[in-house]
């Protein structure tokens, strides 16, 4: 049987808008000024000999290249999509004493899985401040054993904290969708995914602030470039 070239070109057409429902959101998040230099964190011995070279600092700004790491990036109005249940975990590891990484981004619903790399007891506080997610405090012991968690409600930069080691912290940000990034050192993200439409790309860094910007997925890639300042 052969096909009208007419019918050809329609299913042809079909066929590609019906790929061309989803694109990706990319852009670099600038640092404008000089952050306050960091501080040494107050490590105790234990974790000295972790160090044998210079002490570790607080990681509030992270840059390269001019531009700023561990900034949260998310869609606005995009909720209740999570597919948190089925996606793979992700992994927080304590390393030298401090929590790696400092900032990461996970679904409701999705694993955390904790990891102890240290030859040190350490304990895992997560503190969460949204009604719905619970707080543990689970000692860790050094090994492959891994420490499980979980939060059902969104939650932005839900603390975690080790209770043995008082300058340990890291920062988890909870989305309800799949939509969301956190950006390299180098200031670059990407969002993959995105149906079609019309969002709202917000950005948060704990220290430098938010920013929104408009923009508009057709199918393809789309950029989104930011500048936060120093403060």
């Amino acid at each position: 049987m052969k096909l009208n070239p007419a019918i050809i070109t329609t299913l042809t057409l079909a066929v590609a808008a019906q790929l061309a429902t989803a694109g990706d959101i990319t852009g670099k998040i600038s640092l404008k000024g000089t952050p306050p230099p960091e501080k040494e964190l107050p490590i105790d011995p234990n974790c000295g000999k972790l160090h044998p070279g210079a002490k570790p600092t607080t990681k509030f700004y992270v840059s390269k290249g001019g531009g700023l790491g561990d900034v949260f990036v998310t869609l606005k109005g995009v909720s209740g999509k999570s597919t948190g249940a089925s996606a793979a975990p992700i992994l927080i590891d304590q390393k030298g004493c401090e929590y790696a990484p400092y900032v990461s981004a996970c679904q409701t619903g999705q694993k955390i899985n904790v990891k102890n790399s240290d030859p040190l007891l350490h304990n895992v506080h997560p503190t969460p401040v949204v009604a719905g997610n619970p707080e543990a405090n689970k000692a860790q012991l050094p090994g492959p054993m891994l420490l499980e968690f979980k939060f059902d409600k969104a939650e932005e930069f839900l603390r975690f904290k080790c209770d043995v080691h008082p300058w340990m912290f890291a920062y988890v940000n909870v989305v309800d969708s799949p939509y969301f990034a956190v950006s390299a050192a180098d200031g670059s993200f990407k969002i993959s995914g995105v149906p079609d439409g019309k969002y709202t790309v917000a950005i948060k860094h704990r220290k430098a602030g938010t920013a929104e910007k408009e923009v508009e997925v057709k199918g393809g890639a789309v950029s989104a470039n930011f500048e936060l300042e120093a403060k």
